[in-house]
């Protein structure tokens, strides 16, 4: 019988939380939105009360180029940190996100989404959640 369960995806800034989630199979990454910071965590706990159930939670991690912490780190760990207290019984992953953000831009371009609409606050968001959980799967399909 199949392992159901989704995966949540979070990529925090300081002005936005881009949320994304897997289907039940944990094939496919899938945008849910982007929200404030405080709004985010409203939604992380929708996510896990009514879409789940859930198996992980994947918050991106935010290096410079050679693997350095950089001035956004801080923001994803205290992230991290409130979901692990909050989310006991879920794992809680930390994902590499460097290059997402230029990766989804360039994902919207060839998906043939306007500059208009690419530029509308939080989309990027969003897609590099989608885009980070979807290498999350990738790295880690035995999850």
């Amino acid at each position: 019988m199949a392992d159901f369960g989704r995966i949540l995806g979070i990529d925090v800034g300081g002005k936005r939380v881009g949320i994304a989630r897997t289907d039940l199979l944990r094939t496919v990454a899938n945008p849910v939105g982007t929200f404030s910071p405080e709004e985010s965590f409203i939604e992380v706990e929708r996510q896990i009360r009514e879409e789940g159930p859930y198996k992980a939670i994947v918050v991106g991690w935010p290096l410079t180029p050679t693997g350095e912490p950089t001035n956004a780190t801080h923001l994803a760990q205290d992230y991290y940190n409130h979901l692990k207290k909050r989310y006991k019984n879920l794992a809680i992953h930390k994902m590499d996100e460097r290059y997402s953000s230029k990766q989804a831009m360039e994902a919207m371009m060839d998906a043939g989404v306007s500059k208009k609409r690419r530029e509308k606050k939080g989309r990027l968001d969003q897609a590099s959640a989608a885009l980070i959980l979807q290498q999350f799967l990738e790295a880690y399909p035995e999850l």
